[in-house]
């Protein structure tokens, strides 16, 4: 059981060519938030010809990061009727990734992409961040060629 809100963040469809940051957290002045977990999957690289292993890197920015670009914002969706929105900005897809200050990786995994890529760490494991601190999905390997990806960010909310 949860101790805050639970909100989650989605993109769908979205063809990738190039490394960028698939998700932005950036965690509100006035509350904490808890990572929980990290869905991607994708459904054009089919055949076994076509399957590849790319890196994707959790990562930590201090408030004096710099915001990535080039992509799009989601507006997170509440879990449990009655909850107040967000306070948590989320981007999608930035193709320019968070870069400045302080950037520490904190989970680094190869992504089959034949299969989706579930990212659960156990409650004692989860990535904290403090208000203020951004956090990213990265992906930092060039994929081959275009594929099609979706993603889900599960996130908490406490405080404020």
């Amino acid at each position: 059981m949860s101790l805050g809100m639970m909100y989650t963040a989605v993109f769908t469809g979205v063809a990738v060519t190039a490394q960028q940051d698939l998700f932005e957290l950036t965690a509100p002045s006035t509350r904490a938030v808890v990572i929980h977990q990290v869905v991607l999957s994708q459904s054009t690289e089919v055949g076994d010809a076509q399957e590849e292993s790319l890196s994707v890197l959790l990562r930590r920015g201090s408030s004096a990061t710099t915001s990535g670009s080039g992509g799009g914002t989601a507006t997170p969706a509440r879990l449990q009727s009655g909850f107040a929105a967000a306070g948590s900005t989320v981007e999608i897809n930035n193709t320019t990734k968070m870069s400045g200050g302080t950037i520490t990786t904190v989970h680094s995994e190869n992504w089959n992409v034949r299969a989706p890529l579930v990212i659960l760490p156990p409650p004692e494991l989860r990535i904290v961040l403090s208000p203020g601190e951004r956090f990213t999905v990265e992906l930092a390997a060039t994929p081959a060629d275009s594929f099609t990806v979706s993603g889900t960010l599960y996130f908490e909310e406490i405080g404020g």
